[in-house]
């Protein structure tokens, strides 16, 4: 067997004992590095660590270290409760509350399965209350966490342009977060039609909902802290009143810390895309001054670190680059370039990231799946921009399937009677997905290009 077969036979077999262990990915790539580096090609550690990615490091810590303050300080929390009082009485607004919601968390650093985790309760707690079909809601939380994660600041988006930067190919930022965030909300519209949609609306405004859904919100985070039972209205009662004794400027209020990050989350989006500043070094910047300012707010903020996602990327892209150098990612461009037609192996492309991004970690794909495509991306026969939003987008909105992480928070923030049927339903969405998404963002982005 060829190194290039050995090397990409690693590669899968590090997908697949992450899938199915539940070990870290990253740090299998690295184990992988150094063994395929050292074993197969004969490099040296040093050779190994060079293409360790320093640069995303920086992008990944900064801006997840901002929003772990933006979540300390109540900023999110701020977010959270000026969504649900946006919609006044009308329910059928909420599950697109909870979209914006999640969209708003990823847009500004958080990891998507951070940002599920955070909304998924409250918003499956709403859907149980107020008869909003779980899947609808379920579907529009996930979505609405893809919908934010590739703006330029996004966890998604600072992967994905990072990789562009690297290997010089053209990249357009604001193209890539519109795209995938229309692609998002699209996905989103259909289920929200599919599931009762059209009835919600149908009810109007109902004058006790604004009351009852701030009241679910206090509810469930006071029995969260207090490892009580289930919200009820008394414990509502009761989470309003220990705000109001333990903490004057509640989370319905701006306070000076949250009028600071929010103002600091706004000129990292204006740097980044006004000044082309570096989104890493500016989000820790933005972080240390917020620390300096409040230091008792950013207590266990370093903690809260996405470390998880920072060495499941670091190790991908260090192995992918020992695969670059040593030739394998030009031998497999070469290979998809052969196929014959480049709007056929571009299909394929996005159909390789859907189908495995739907069972492992859609940022490890993200991280991996366009450095191999670089060789083919380089030859000009598809526009390289249209064919990187339309990965993205097939990589990402097939992370409602109950295999992967966000999918499998919404399944579990079910209701008992209901977590059955929100599986299979997630399941058949997921894999139908799997099939579309590749093929309609391949013919409404990379076919009218090509």
């Amino acid at each position: 067997m060829s190194h290039e077969l050995i090397s990409l036979a690693v590669l899968v077999i590090v997908f697949l004992i992450a899938t199915v262990r539940g070990v870290n990915m990253g740090a299998l790539a690295l184990v992988a590095s150094f063994i395929v580096g050292l074993a197969v090609y004969d490099a040296t550690t040093e050779d190994v660590l060079a293409g360790f990615p320093s640069g995303l490091f920086v992008i990944l810590v900064g801006v997840t270290y901002l929003f772990a303050l933006a979540k300390n300080n109540g900023t999110v929390d701020w977010i959270v409760h000026g969504a649900v009082r946006a919609v006044g009485g009308r329910v059928a607004l909420v599950p697109w509350a909870m979209f914006l919601v999640c969209a708003a968390v990823t847009a500004i650093g958080a990891v998507s399965p951070a940002a599920v985790a955070i909304v998924a309760p409250v918003a499956m707690g709403f859907a149980l209350r107020y008869q909003i079909h779980p899947v609808m809601m379920g579907m529009m939380v996930v979505q609405g966490a893809t919908a934010g994660s590739f703006s330029p600041i996004g966890i998604f988006g600072s992967i994905t342009n990072g990789v562009v930067d690297t290997n010089d190919l053209p990249g357009n930022q604001g193209f890539l977060f519109v795209t995938t965030f229309l692609a998002a909300t699209v996905v989103a519209a259909i289920t929200y039609l599919a599931f009762g949609g059209r009835e919600l609306i149908a009810r109007g405004r109902q004058a006790v909902a604004v009351g009852a859904l701030g009241g679910e919100a206090e509810a469930a985070s006071y029995a969260a802290t207090r490892g009580t039972g289930p919200a009820t209205p008394h414990s509502a009662v009761e989470a309003r009143r220990s705000t109001r004794a333990d903490d004057p400027d509640d989370a319905t209020r701006l306070n000076p810390q949250r009028s600071l990050t929010l103002a600091g989350l706004a000129a990292l989006m204006v740097g980044a895309l006004g000044f082309d500043l570096d989104v890493g070094f500016t989000a820790l910047t933005i972080a240390v001054v917020l620390t300096l300012a409040f230091p008792a707010s950013a207590k266990g903020a370093v903690e809260k670190i996405s470390w998880g996602t920072v060495l499941l990327i670091g190790g991908i892209v260090t192995y992918v680059t020992l695969l670059q150098n040593q030739g394998v990612v030009d031998w497999l461009g070469d290979g998809v370039a052969e196929v014959g037609s480049p709007l056929v192996a571009a299909l394929l492309i996005c159909l390789i990231g859907a189908v495995v991004s739907a069972f492992a970690s859609t940022t490890g794909i993200i991280g991996a799946l366009i450095p191999l495509a670089v060789p083919f991306l380089l030859t000009d026969q598809v526009n390289a921009i249209a064919l990187i939003a339309a990965l993205a987008i097939s990589s990402s909105v097939v992370d409602c399937s109950p295999f992967s992480t966000n999918g499998a928070l919404v399944v579990a923030n079910a209701d008992t009677d209901q977590r059955e049927m929100v599986f299979k339903r997630l399941m058949q969405w997921g894999m139908s997905i799997v099939v579309v998404a590749p093929l309609v963002a391949w013919a409404l982005l990379v076919v009218p290009t090509a």
